[in-house]
């Protein structure tokens, strides 16, 4: 009994199976630098308020310092697993104890583990955004140099539709495409992160305040928040960031997927569009000859289990009441697992990205496959007053008899559909587009800066 912050009111200690059951301590050692910042909001919410003293305050603070250093160099979570805690919040309250003898007893003073749960999970939201945020923009701005370089070179591809060829576009027009998911995947962990900022738990005690004079302002001042927040009953069980966060972290992976699904089939020798570096690439332990892109597989399969994370997360909190719910730890654990993964998935991308070799020679000699350029001399038709359906019946007909005759579109059909200036090579259909936010270069160019530019508001703008 003597680890647990409970107990005066049982006669017995508890079935010791069933406390390593409830248990929560594995998971929790990744908040410990969390939770060491939260206890020192709650040294200055009670100094603030008057509940102790000056010289109290310091050896609180003293004894954080040690346990903070004790977590930096591992030893912290060596003494905690040998203790048999409960959780991570009575591990280091036990340490303080430890270091500030009488006064480490009033550390727990007004407080519940179920503000401190929902406080510490927000400053771990804070930088565990901030931190995917950056990824995301690393990952966006290799695509934009990559795109820059394609541009450049005018690599032609033939995109696709249901995996079949559609209309010709620049390599540079796909890497720009990826960079706009990665940027929107930014600004999403970005404005999570600043939701994390805004309203302090610390304080709300177990669900409905405190009768101690605490502080609440000084705390939230000390850990960064805006301000405490406004509704004790809400707070201890709002895990509405957490789950914010979970989500983003998901989507922005969900990129990185969509993105590997592309490069897994590009790789093989039916596409051959792309080779990876030995950096990038895995061997077979019995076919000599195989390269495989596995850690575009990896990300892919790193999206699925995001996703099967965030359904396990969403799930343990519905139908739970108000307040707090031990089923919340287990929110707290898939929020934290998928977190980790998530990071780690969107950092293999980039650094996997960056070992591959587009194989411009191949795509773009490819791009007019499949008559790509149809699209192009259905416009035409229009332009010179037929309907959209007519012109679409009349492409269909040379594109079937092109097909018969086993050749390419040319100028042949263009002439016999009365536009004999219409582009039939894919370089042409590229620069004939006059939209914004198509695939013509000059378009291209404008998105890459436009994106730089705001990538670079978005870095200035993180913590």
């Amino acid at each position: 009994m003597g680890s647990l912050q409970w107990g005066g009111r049982f006669a017995s200690a508890p079935d010791a199976a069933l406390l390593t059951f409830g248990s929560s301590l594995e998971a929790d050692l990744a908040l410990a630098p969390y939770d060491v910042r939260c206890s020192r909001g709650h040294v200055a919410a009670l100094e603030s308020g008057g509940i102790i003293g000056a010289s109290q305050a310091r050896a609180l603070r003293e004894a954080l310092d040690h346990v903070a250093d004790e977590i930096a160099d591992g030893s912290f979570a060596t003494w905690a697993r040998a203790g048999n805690f409960e959780d991570v919040h009575g591990a280091i309250d036990a340490r303080v104890r430890d270091y500030a003898g009488k006064a480490g007893e009033l550390l727990h003073a007004g407080r519940s583990r179920n503000d401190q749960v929902a406080t510490t999970l927000l400053l771990f939201a804070r930088e565990a955004a901030a931190e995917g945020a950056r990824h995301a923009i690393d990952v966006a701005a290799l695509c934009e140099d990559r795109a820059s370089d394609a541009l450049a070179q005018q690599t032609l591809l033939a995109a696709t539709t249901h995996w079949q060829p559609a209309q010709p576009v620049l390599l540079a027009f796909w890497l720009d495409a990826l960079a706009q998911g990665f940027a929107r995947a930014a600004a999403r962990l970005a404005s999570v992160g600043r939701d994390a900022a805004r309203f302090c738990p610390l304080g709300s005690a177990a669900l409905a305040g405190s009768s101690l004079p605490l502080d609440r302002v000084a705390a939230a001042r000390e850990l960064g928040f805006d301000a405490p927040t406004r509704n004790a009953l809400d707070a201890v069980g709002d895990r509405d960031v957490a789950l914010d966060l979970l989500h983003a972290i998901t989507r922005a992976v969900l990129a990185a997927s969509r993105a590997s699904e592309e490069l897994v089939l590009w790789a093989t020798p039916a596409f051959g569009y792309v080779r990876l570096d030995d950096a990038a690439s895995t061997g077979s332990s019995l076919m000599p000859q195989k390269r495989n892109p596995d850690p575009f597989e990896l990300v892919r399969a790193h999206g699925a289990k995001l996703i099967g994370a965030y359904a396990g997360a969403l799930a343990s909190v519905n139908g739970i009441a108000l307040s707090y719910h031990r089923d919340l730890q287990e929110t707290k654990a898939q929020v934290l697992a998928g977190v980790v993964d998530g990071l780690a998935a969107l950092d293999a991308f980039r650094r996997a990205l960056a070992h591959v070799h587009f194989r411009g020679d191949v795509m773009t000699a490819r791009a007019g496959e499949g008559y790509t350029v149809a699209t192009d001399l259905a416009d035409a038709v229009i332009l010179v007053g037929s309907t959209a359906r007519e012109a679409h019946r009349a492409v269909g007909e040379r594109v079937l008899r092109a097909e018969e005759e086993r050749r390419p579109l040319g100028a042949e059909d263009a002439a016999a559909l009365g536009v004999p200036q219409a582009p039939v090579d894919p370089l042409g259909s590229v620069l004939g587009k006059k939209t914004a936010g198509s695939t013509h270069p000059d378009a291209v160019a404008a998105s890459i800066a436009a994106t730089r530019d705001a990538l670079a508001v978005l870095s200035e703008s993180l913590p």
